[in-house]
């Protein structure tokens, strides 16, 4: 069976610094039609950084839709002259001052597909050498350790909800 939609036409709604807003009107597979609003998004990248055996780094930050601090994984937006392990290096130094010699790309997740085309490469990083952030002008992070058992219990209390930083810690069950 084809699902495919397609594209009759359609457009950019709002374009910001971050993001880019659409609105495209696609033949549905029966033949009708349907409007698909929905976000277009660079992709980012997150890294699983395990600092010490069955440790990881993470970090606590506001984010404005929401109006909380999360519990997140270090993670960032894959810039134009990024290469995918480039984005994930960096996000990984500037948000916690940690680099790492060993790197490992283990996956790819979709976090809305509903209304955005968002990805987000999840890279492993071991062999963790401490330094200083350098985080972003209006950045404001909190760098934590936590293990792996505390990491999976914040989820099932509730104390961890993002969504990347969930599938991450599926991986790192797997990897670690």
């Amino acid at each position: 069976m084809d699902l495919t939609e397609r594209l009759i036409e359609g457009g950019r709604v709002f374009e910001g610094k971050l993001l880019e807003v659409r609105r495209d009107r696609v033949a549905l597979p029966d033949g009708g039609e349907a409007l698909r609003e929905y976000v277009q998004h660079p992709g980012a990248c997150v890294v699983i950084a395990e600092v010490r055996p069955g440790v990881l780094i993470f970090e606590r930050q506001f984010r404005y839709p929401v109006g909380q601090v999360f519990i997140e994984m270090p993670a960032g937006k894959i810039d134009q002259t990024d290469s995918l392990l480039g984005c994930a290096q960096r996000e990984l130094l500037e948000e916690t001052g940690y680099s790492a010699s060993s790197w490992q790309h283990v996956g790819r997740m979709h976090n809305c597909i509903g209304y955005s085309n968002e990805k987000i490469e999840i890279f492993l990083a071991r062999e963790l050498l401490p330094g200083k952030p350098e985080l972003d002008e209006g950045e404001f992070v909190e760098v934590f350790e936590m293990s792996l058992d505390e990491a999976e219990q914040a989820v099932l209390d509730g104390r961890i909800t993002d969504a990347k930083t969930i599938t991450c810690l599926f991986w790192a069950r797997r990897l670690l």
